[in-house]
């Protein structure tokens, strides 16, 4: 793949890293807000796949993961995301209506506070959950990352406010977030929106379990969300 290097600044101006892949310069370009655990790199066998379907990537790293500066924290994640999309929009000059915004996991209420702020054609959320709240009384203990207590990434507050085009998608064994949790987005979002389950898959294995019909199933929203 054609992985350029990309350095750029959070809304806040920390020196943030990211990979930029360009299939054509006509084609949609997704915005990737990624989750919790690993950094970019872990996302490379999946940002392959998303790049043969002729899609560009913007995939970047949050404050604090991999090459990006700063600590993690709610507001700085949300400023983050706003500066990847400035960076397309401002600085590459890509028109809203080319932009899908992606969220999985945790980056699913990034990419929702994103699509709160900022428009674009489309958004997709993968194993997302309405709140840590939601995913803490779940766990009852609290969720078993140490930087996100006291974080609230309440994804279900933003939901009915979004417009846009939107794909929820959840495996039906993930044993993180569990499809229940997926089923509460889905439910708390307003039309148009979809709903896909991918059978057999965890939390972190969606893409891989799902193979070529999750990908159509991605191919198929991105052409419809852009002609919108």
């Amino acid at each position: 793949m054609p992985l350029e290097e990309v350095w750029f600044q959070s809304g806040d101006g920390t020196k943030l890293f990211g990979w930029y892949v360009e299939a054509q310069a006509d084609r949609p370009v997704v915005l990737w807000c990624h989750g919790n655990a690993g950094t970019i790199i872990n996302r490379l066998e999946n940002l392959r796949e998303l790049f043969r379907l002729g899609l560009s990537v913007f995939l970047f790293d949050y404050r604090g993961y991999g090459r990006s500066q700063g600590k993690p924290s709610e507001e700085g994640l949300y400023q983050d995301a706003v500066g990847a999309y400035d960076y397309l929009t401002r600085t590459r000059m890509i028109r809203p209506d080319r932009l899908i915004l992606f969220g999985r996991s945790l980056g699913a209420a990034v990419a929702g506070e994103l699509a709160a702020q900022r428009p674009a054609a489309g958004l997709i959320l993968e194993s997302s959950f309405p709140s840590i709240e939601a995913v803490a009384k779940h766990y009852y203990g609290g969720m078993p990352v140490h930087w996100l207590l006291g974080a609230s990434f309440r994804l279900i507050d933003r939901l009915p406010l979004l417009s846009l085009p939107k794909l929820i998608i959840h495996g039906d064994r993930d044993d993180i977030i569990p499809i229940e949790l997926g089923r509460q987005v889905f439910e708390a979002a307003q039309p148009p929106k979809e709903w896909y389950v991918i059978r057999g898959a965890d939390h972190n294995n969606t893409y891989q379990v799902g193979g070529a019909p999750y990908f159509r199933q991605w191919a198929e929203f991105v052409q419809r969300a852009i002609r919108m």
